[in-house]
């Protein structure tokens, strides 16, 4: 269904499966590491046998085979670590290198460990070797831009191993077995181009097939280029290619440069531009929309010219259920030299914008799909183009986590140009809408830590200070959240200086009883009063009653903590006359067991046994049997310490047929209401 969004059949690949699975040559490097395994890893000062994992290094020039060899060394050894595989990739394909904090977050993923949101690297990083501590694990770290980046992971357990890939030397690091990579043997350079260009043109000219590899230099990039230009001319011969590239010899570029402007210059003018403007992708991937939205063209002209491109060698298809493919990091300054000459600026910015706002619909429709009780939301899928609509809520969860990299990838080029703000801010509130609608906010918080990072940079760049409040509130949620309650609190206080600058009452109030949440979880009660009536005064000039009995309720549980029971039975009181005058039936009941709580703390324990009687039959019409259920146990140990264990028995019987003989956790400490951790999005169309 090439008109929606996501194809739930799949997608026909054009791309040659065989000639890429395939690995050859490199038999001399495979050996010559296989046998740096086997040696013993000797610490260059002590003697001794080294504390951290040995690391082996395959360095060698983008397009010089190095993943593949590396992935196939790893195929060849991967038995010997039982433990299992895990695999980072250090640099996007445009080259900028991945934060040492992401790519621990990811590797701790891949062990199916917790990395709360926020964590700063080192923590990561120190979690990553705790994590891999006694286990025999083999760590394969693709495209490092650096020694920093390998050494921040690299486990302290002598029984991994490391398998780096590298542009150059990682000074540095003690211990590194480098395996320098240049071109292929005559004979795999042939075979390789054999693969593209058939048997029967090799065949019959040898000499020319080894000319052409000599002019490649055997660089597998460059065969690959030149074996996809010889399968697109049936008819060209491999001489004529030899030729043309020997006498363009003398030029400046690399064999790479040499065949690929070759390439290049041959395709149609469409197709040329869609090229080049790939550049633009986000973290290097594409997919038709973004293809479509770069070039201005629809998107099965896209598709179609994607394929095609594939099919040259000049791009690569993902192993996707959606059409999904990667620019090769070794073409990509090519490309961008060629967008700098043949693209003006504000034509290059026009392509950004276009990119930008088809993920802004996309994301839009992503979500709204979700929300199709929602007589609005219906109406904005039926007005967004059939290529933008999902068929169903999977389709659209299953585009989100496929094409999540490169949505977290473009908000943060939009961020980064500083030219885009507008649409930056549009295409981060709709993905964090998005991904709380699919994800959900736990399970989404470390992408919407980061997230939240950008609209705090944005605000802050523009002068936002109502945007600058909503992103400190959520930053600092998720911040609470993860038990970094001293940095919570600075984020809260910071957003009431914001909420306060833009004259925004919510966001002074909400961060007003934010900061008396921090404070009650740092154990400051008497500030987490204060703060909490702040708060509730700011609730109570504007009318917002319900609002204001929740206060209550959370003030009363300050003075609980902190022993002053007069004063919490106060305002639980308070309280319950507000639940009651909204007609909350629930939240009343909740309100009555708290006072029944605190009176039992007070040493008051026939008034508890009449609240809680009280709370008993609110929480039997609010129809919440836990409640219930939690009332009569306390119920019951009131009664045994009435000396009444008959009637106590009666109770906690009537709690365990409620539960099915499974009594309800009760917290021995007065409850606490949670912060509002609603996830608020900068204001944007929608």
């Amino acid at each position: 269904m090439t008109d929606q969004a996501v194809d739930p059949d799949g997608a026909e690949r054009t791309a040659h499966p065989a000639r890429e699975d395939r690995f050859l040559g490199r038999a001399r490097e495979l050996k010559e590491l296989r046998a740096d395994i086997e040696r013993a890893g000797l610490d260059t000062l002590s003697g001794r046998k080294a504390p951290r994992a040995r690391v082996l290094l395959i360095a060698g020039r983008p397009g010089s085979g190095r993943t593949r060899l590396a992935e196939q060394l790893v195929r060849q050894v991967a038995g010997r670590y039982p433990d299992g595989v895990l695999r980072a990739r250090l640099s996007e394909p445009g080259g900028t290198p991945v934060p040492v904090e992401q790519a621990a977050r990811d590797l701790l993923a891949a062990l199916e460990l917790p990395a709360p949101a926020g964590a700063a690297e080192d923590d990561l990083a120190a979690a990553l070797r705790a994590a891999l501590a006694g286990r025999r694990m083999l760590l394969l770290l693709d495209d490092a831009a650096g020694a920093e980046q390998v050494d921040a992971l690299l486990p302290d357990a002598p029984d991994c191993l490391v398998v780096a890939v590298s542009g150059g030397p990682l000074t540095g690091i003690a211990d590194v077995r480098p395996c320098t990579l240049g071109g292929l043997d005559t004979k795999s350079a042939v075979e390789l181009l054999t693969g593209y260009a058939g048997s029967v043109r090799v065949t019959v000219d040898p000499r020319s097939a080894e000319s052409l590899v000599e002019a490649c230099q055997g660089h597998p990039a460059a065969l690959v280029l030149a074996g996809g230009w010889l399968a697109a001319r049936p008819q060209a011969a491999v001489s004529d290619l030899a030729k043309r590239l020997h006498a363009d010899g003398g030029a400046d570029g690399t064999p790479l440069s040499r065949v690929f402007r070759l390439v290049y210059d041959q395709l149609p003018g469409p197709a040329a531009r869609v090229l080049r403007l790939l550049c633009l992708a986000p973290a290097g991937l594409a997919d038709p929309h973004t293809a479509s939205a770069l070039a201005g063209c629809s998107v099965d002209a896209a598709r179609a010219t994607l394929d095609d491109l594939v099919a040259l060698g000049l791009l690569r298809a993902l192993d996707s259920p959606l059409p999904q493919y990667e620019v090769p990091g070794c073409l990509h300054p090519l490309l961008r030299a060629l967008t700098e000459t043949q693209e003006r600026p504000a034509e290059l910015q026009l392509a950004r914008a276009r990119m930008l706002e088809r993920t802004v619909r996309l994301l839009q429709s992503c979500r709204a799909i979700t929300e199709t009780d929602s007589p609005q939301a219906r109406e904005k899928l039926s007005g967004l183009p059939p290529a933008l609509r999902f068929p169903t809520p999977r389709a659209a969860a299953d585009w989100l986590r496929i094409r999540r990299p490169a949505l977290l990838a473009s908000a943060r080029l939009a961020v980064a140009d500083g030219e885009l703000d507008t649409l930056a801010r549009r295409l981060m509130s709709q993905l964090v809408r998005a991904l709380a609608a699919h994800v959900g906010t736990q399970a989404a918080a470390p992408d919407l830590y980061g997230l939240h990072g950008l609209v705090l940079d944005v605000a802050e760049r523009r002068g936002l200070p109502r945007e600058k409040a909503a992103a400190l509130l959520n930053l600092g949620d998720l911040d609470a959240q993860t038990g970094r309650t001293r940095e919570a609190l600075a984020r809260y206080r910071a957003a009431l200086d914001a909420g306060r600058e833009a004259n925004d009452p919510y966001a002074t109030g909400r961060a007003m009883e934010s900061v008396g949440g921090a404070y009650q979880e740092l154990g400051d009660h008497d500030r987490a009063a204060d703060w909490f009536g702040r708060a509730l005064a700011e609730r109570l000039a504007r009318g917002e009653h319900p609002e204001a009995a929740r206060l209550y309720g959370r003030i009363g549980t300050a003075h609980t903590y902190a022993g002053r029971y007069g004063e919490a039975l106060r305002n639980w009181r308070a309280a319950l006359a507000g639940y009651r005058r909204s007609g909350d039936v629930a939240a009343s009941a909740r309100a009555l067991s708290e006072i029944a709580r605190v009176q039992e703390y007070a040493g008051r324990p026939e008034e508890s046994l009449r609240t809680c009687q009280e709370a008993v039959e609110w929480a039997r019409r609010a129809e919440d049997a836990r409640l219930q259920a939690a009332l009569q146990l306390r119920l019951a140990d009131t009664l045994d310490r009435l000396g009444d264990p008959a009637s106590a028995r009666l109770h906690r019987a009537a709690a365990e047929r409620m539960l099915g003989e499974e009594p309800p956790e009760e917290d021995a400490r007065p409850e606490q209401d949670a912060n509002a951790c609603e996830i608020r999005s900068t204001p944007s169309e929608d």
